[in-house]
């Protein structure tokens, strides 16, 4: 029993004292950085601060998380928000919001966001999500949305929209691509333009190509 009230005071201590502070901060906003970092939403967390503490380790908030940099297990329980770097599993019920590179897996049922300026390395997984780019897979209910390009698989309940495939999209609705390296299958595929590729589905566009509309399979030719 003593053991166990030991652990408990040492796991407080370790999140409150800011024993980890760095006299020089890489990423703007940040103090310091903290194995722990435990609270119901931040700021009112421990440590205290929004936006102050780097995370290597586990940041668990009852309702939102907010770190500069998150390497470890990050858990809000309505969202989570990386201002810098993250890696590890990220979870959050109804959002994670990332603004620079993802690594590793996010997790929600609702939005997983990432800024312009990241990409995603790994696995996303929600109910629908909006990325600049990505290297894994984006797998969502509803549908996804990548601004710039992806390599790896983009699926989702209803539709797909990339600037630039590398690999596959599979949708139940539709995929739209501006060009596309790979495949498209889905009920309704859509490209500007096929490099290297093709689509199977009941309408398949491939504007570019001498007949642009095939039904079943269309392709690169």
């Amino acid at each position: 029993m003593k053991s166990v009230k030991y652990g408990l005071l040492g796991l407080a201590l370790m999140a409150f004292v800011p024993t980890f502070a760095q006299e020089e901060v890489e990423n703007e906003g940040a103090v310091g950085w903290t194995p722990v970092a435990v609270g119901i939403a931040t700021p009112i967390q421990l440590p205290w601060g929004i936006n102050k503490w780097d995370v290597f380790g586990l940041d668990l908030n009852l309702l939102y998380s907010d770190a500069p940099k998150m390497y470890g297990l990050d858990l809000g329980g309505l969202a989570t928000t990386t201002r810098d770097d993250s890696m590890g599993l990220i979870v959050g019920g109804l959002a994670n919001l990332g603004f620079k590179d993802v690594y590793g897996w996010r997790a929600t049922i609702g939005l997983n966001y990432s800024d312009k300026e990241s990409t995603l390395y790994g696995l996303d997984t929600g109910l629908c999500a909006y990325n600049t780019q990505f290297v894994g897979a984006d797998i969502s209910f509803l549908f996804n949305f990548t601004t710039e390009e992806f390599w790896g698989l983009q699926m989702a309940g209803i539709f797909n929209y990339a600037e630039k495939v590398h690999g596959m999209q599979l949708a139940l609705i539709c995929n739209i691509a501006k060009e596309l390296e790979g495949c498209q299958l889905s009920l309704v595929n859509i490209a500007s333009d096929c490099t290297a590729g093709f689509q199977i589905g009941l309408v398949n566009v491939i504007q570019t190509n001498v007949v642009p509309v095939l039904p079943i399979v269309n392709g690169y030719f």
